[in-house]
């Protein structure tokens, strides 16, 4: 009896937890929804107001003429898209080679990989910058790509992965005469499914959120991204919040219809990469 109330307890008390940490997490964005009702007195007014007065659009409608969200949307998507294809393709083929395949400095070349992910990404802007200005490539979707062709992450995590695929299935395919690269595109490539969704699933919340390149590498408000484009709306004295929080919730809708459809994929990929 004291053992089965002492269970019921610590579901209780792991409930509870739960249940605030929720909270806790999702009030930020019941403020940012609730905000971008406000009027620009209210969002500032001491003490805070958590509802609005009046509920009305004109936030949104602001947002709307204040930024081409068309573009914006066009742009993210574009680099989403092509960071994951980058990501997926290169850091797999990087991953086998430094997993299963012999060749000289192979230990040097990968302690550079660890070198890069070490290092801050900061670092490397200033260069990346003047490549792209040298080949006249700014304000450009090349431009919002370039930074993302190559992943060290990605190559460290696939490797990772084709490191526990047994050797025998590689020397197996070879003796059913398959090359290096046969084996690698029909044999090992697909096994590591579950490892190239995580992957892809990083690399695209990653690109969506990455606010400092897009800002350097594109100066023009049509060929930024979303997140880019929304910190046009910071005024230089002043910040009208309320509109702000309208873009803000404008600019999340992609990422949440993508998490609602691939909600599964999402999960098993966390789970699968802490499980590793």
């Amino acid at each position: 009896m004291r053992t089965q109330t002492s269970n019921t307890l610590n579901k209780t008390l792991t409930y509870v937890a739960l249940i605030l940490g929720s909270v806790v997490m999702i009030f930020p964005f019941v403020w940012m929804l609730l905000t971008s009702f406000k009027t620009q007195a209210e969002s500032m007014a001491v003490p805070p107001q958590l509802l609005p007065s009046q509920w009305n659009l004109d936030n949104y409608v602001t947002a709307l003429a204040s930024l081409p969200f068309v573009n914006l949307y066009v742009n993210t998507a574009l680099l989403i898209v092509f960071r994951v294809l980058c990501a997926v393709i290169f850091s797999s083929m990087a991953g086998y080679a430094f997993a299963k395949l012999d060749f000289p400095f192979k230990k040097a070349l990968f302690t550079i990989v660890l070198v890069q992910m070490m290092l801050p990404s900061q670092i490397f802007i200033i260069p990346q910058y003047l490549m792209l200005a040298r080949m006249g490539l700014t304000n450009t979707i090349f431009a919002l790509v370039f930074p993302g062709l190559v992943s060290a992450f990605g190559t460290f995590f696939l490797r990772q992965t084709y490191l526990g695929i047994p050797g025998e299935i590689a020397e197996a395919a070879y003796l059913d005469g398959c090359n290096k690269w046969q084996t690698f595109t029909r044999v090992m490539f697909p096994l590591t499914g579950s490892s190239m969704a995580a992957l892809a699933i990083f690399t695209a919340v990653f690109a969506y959120s990455d606010l400092m390149w897009p800002l350097i590498c594109n100066i023009d408000l049509n060929m930024m991204t979303l997140s880019a484009g929304l910190s046009t709306l910071n005024g230089q004295y002043t910040t009208n919040f309320p509109v702000l929080m309208a873009g803000s919730l404008l600019a999340m809708i992609p990422m949440v219809i993508l998490y609602l459809i691939f909600q599964k994929q999402f999960i098993q990929g966390i789970a699968m990469t802490g499980g590793k």
